[in-house]
Parts: structure tokens; C-alpha cells; sequence
């Protein structure tokens, strides 16, 4: 049985949570959490990873297309170490460029439309993320 990997899509409205499987082959998406202020975020964080237990957390890192770091990369820095109030694990970047664009896609390819999408576009963003993280690191079974 493989360890435990989350993926987070951090943003300013919703935070997208996915997790690996056990057995280490797939990313599901768990769920998205509202961004109402850091102090409740980390209490709905902590929530997570206390059901989760991941070994390491991968953050998606939301640089420009030319590969130059924005201003939302320094916002997601800032989260990733107040979330190391709550979580002692290993924490790592992964460059999400166009993950939302995929997430998009896919919620096309599954018909998922107006209310519904809104609120699983930010999950299917962190299963995005992670997908492609373990996919890079050996950590899952091309399909």
C-alpha cells in the first residue's frame, strides 16, 4: 500500500483537495473548501489531513504562462507556510499551468454545468495537479 499524497489547488474564493488512492495508481478529487480568511481555512485543512494522513502535500504553484512567478505565486508561498502550523509533513510545489484549463475540459467532456461546476471545477483543478505530479514522479500507472 502506497502513502498518502494530497493535492491542493489554492485560490483566493476555494481551495480544491484531491488525494491519491491507496494503492497509489489514481488522483480523486475530495472536495473544495471555501477560502473564508487563513484561520478558517487551516481549521478546515487540518480536518482534511487528519482524515487523509498524507505524507506529503503538493501545492499547486500558479506561475505565468512564460514561466515567470506572479503575484499569486507569492500568495500560495504564504499559504503553504501557514499550513505548516498544522501539518509537519513535506510540502512541494508543482507547476499548475493550464490545470484549470484541463479541469475545464474535463467538466466539458462530463457535461457538469452551471451551480455543480462552480463548485467541483476547484476539486477537479487539485486531482489535475496531482495527477500530473505523480505521474512525473514514478507514483502512478499510465492508463
Amino acid at each position: 500500500m502506497k502513502k498518502r499524497i494530497m493535492g491542493i489547488d489554492y485560490g483566493d474564493s476555494r481551495v480544491g483537495v484531491a488525494v491519491n488512492d491507496l494503492l497509489g495508481l489514481t488522483a480523486q478529487g475530495v472536495k473544495t473548501i471555501p477560502n473564508r480568511g487563513i484561520k478558517k481555512l487551516l481549521a478546515d485543512m487540518q480536518a482534511v489531513i487528519g482524515e487523509y494522513k498524507p505524507e506529503r502535500i503538493v501545492i499547486g504553484l500558479p506561475k505565468n504562462m512564460d514561466g515567470s512567478s506572479g503575484f499569486r505565486v507569492d500568495e500560495t508561498k504564504e499559504f503553504a507556510e501557514a499550513l505548516k502550523e498544522i501539518y509537519d509533513g513535506e510540502i512541494v510545489f508543482w507547476d499548475e499551468r493550464l490545470s484549470t484549463v484541463a479541469a475545464h475540459n474535463i467538466l466539458n467532456e462530463t457535461n457538469t454545468r452551471g451551480k455543480k461546476r462552480r463548485q467541483v471545477v476547484d476539486t477537479v483543478a487539485a486531482a489535475v495537479i496531482l495527477d500530473g505530479y505523480m505521474r512525473a514522479n514514478g507514483n502512478i500507472v499510465s492508463g
